[in-house]
C-alpha cells in the first residue's frame, strides 16, 4: 500500500469510494498518458484510471475541507466577498495537490533510479566474480537477490520468483528491463540478454558493461564538479556577501530613521531566518545534483 501525498484520507479509504468517479477517471487518463509507465516504474499496483480517480477524489475532499474551513474563518473575520475568496484559494490548493499526486509516481521512480544506480556497479562486479568462479547464471541471480543491493536485489528477487514459476531467464530479464526506470540498469540487462541469446562469453560481456559504466561514472563526476563551481559562488554571494551588506545597511538606516528596538530585532532575525532557510535549500540542491552512479 502506497501513501498518497497531500491526502486527508488514506488510500484504502479513498479506494472504497473511487468507483463512483471511474468514468471521470477514464476521461482524465487521456490528459496524462505517462501515468501508466510511471505506475509500473514506481511499483504502484493500480491501474491508471483507478489511480487518477483516487487522486481526483482526494483533491475533491481537500477542496471541500479547505472551502468550509476558510469560509468559516473569513466570515468570522467579516471579510467582504469571503465566499469568492475562499473558493478561489480552495481551487488553487486542491489543483496543486492533484498535480503533485499525479506526479508522485515519477518521484518514486526517481528514488528507485538513485537506489538502483548507486548499487549497479558493485552488483555487476559481484556477478562478474561469480561468473569467473563458474557459478551458474540462475544461482547468480539467486545470490544477488539475497545481497544488500537495495532495489537491484528486489528486482532480482522478482525475477527469481518468475523463473521458478516456469518462465525462461531471457524472457524474465527482458520484462524486468522493460519497466525499470533506470536507463543504465536497462542497458546492462539488455546487454546481458543479448549475450545469453548469442551464446557469448558472459565474462567478456560483463567486463564491457562495467567498463562502460565506469566511464559514465567519471563523466558524471566531471559534470558534478563543473556544476559545483557556480553553485559555490552563488552560495558565497547569498549567504556571506548579501547578509554582510544587509547588516551594514540596517545599521546605517536605523541610525538615520531611528528604528525602534523591536523593528531592528525583527529585521535582524528575518535576515538570520533567510540565511538558515537558504543554507538548507542549498544542501538539498547539492544532494539532488549528486551523481547516481556514485555508491
Amino acid at each position: 500500500m502506497f501513501k498518497l501525498p497531500f491526502s486527508i484520507f488514506p488510500v484504502k479509504v479513498l479506494r472504497k469510494w473511487s468507483h463512483l468517479f471511474l468514468g471521470l477517471g477514464d476521461y482524465l487518463t487521456m490528459f496524462f498518458p505517462f501515468i501508466e509507465i510511471g505506475l509500473k516504474q514506481a511499483k504502484i499496483e493500480e491501474k491508471p484510471r483507478e489511480y487518477i480517480t483516487i487522486c481526483f477524489l482526494s483533491s475533491l475532499i481537500t477542496f471541500i475541507f479547505i472551502a468550509v474551513f476558510s469560509n468559516l474563518l473569513l466570515y468570522l473575520a467579516d471579510v467582504e466577498k469571503f465566499l469568492l475568496f475562499s473558493i478561489t484559494v480552495s481551487l488553487i490548493f486542491s489543483f496543486f495537490g492533484f498535480m503533485q499526486q499525479i506526479m508522485y509516481p515519477r518521484l518514486l521512480a526517481r528514488k528507485r533510479v538513485k537506489s538502483i544506480e548507486r548499487n549497479l556497479l558493485p552488483a555487476l562486479q559481484n556477478i562478474l566474480i561469480q561468473f569467473n568462479s563458474g557459478v551458474a547464471f540462475f544461482d547468480i541471480l539467486v545470490n544477488i537477490s539475497k545481497e544488500n543491493y537495495g532495489e537491484i536485489s528486489a528486482e532480482f528477487t522478482r525475477a527469481v520468483k518468475e523463473i521458478n514459476a516456469g518462465k525462461s531467464q531471457i524472457e524474465v530479464l527482458e520484462e524486468v528491463a522493460a519497466v525499470n526506470p533506470s536507463l543504465f540498469f536497462r542497458r546492462a540487462l539488455w546487454q546481458l540478454v543479448n549475450g545469453l541469446k548469442a551464446g557469448s562469453e558472459m565474462s567478456s560481456v560483463l567486463t564491457e558493461i562495467i567498463s562502460s559504466l565506469s566511464e559514465q561514472q567519471v563523466l558524471q563526476i566531471q559534470k558534478y564538479g563543473s556544476q559545483l563551481n557556480p553553485l559555490a559562488m552563488f552560495y558565497m554571494l547569498v549567504v556571506v556577501i548579501i547578509p554582510a551588506l544587509g547588516i551594514t545597511f540596517l545599521i546605517i538606516i536605523s541610525s538615520f530613521i531611528a528604528l525602534s528596538e523591536s523593528a531592528t530585532k525583527f529585521a535582524f532575525w528575518g535576515l538570520y531566518g533567510f540565511v538558515v532557510f537558504f543554507q538548507i535549500m542549498f544542501l538539498g540542491m547539492i544532494k539532488s545534483k549528486r551523481p547516481n552512479l556514485l555508491s
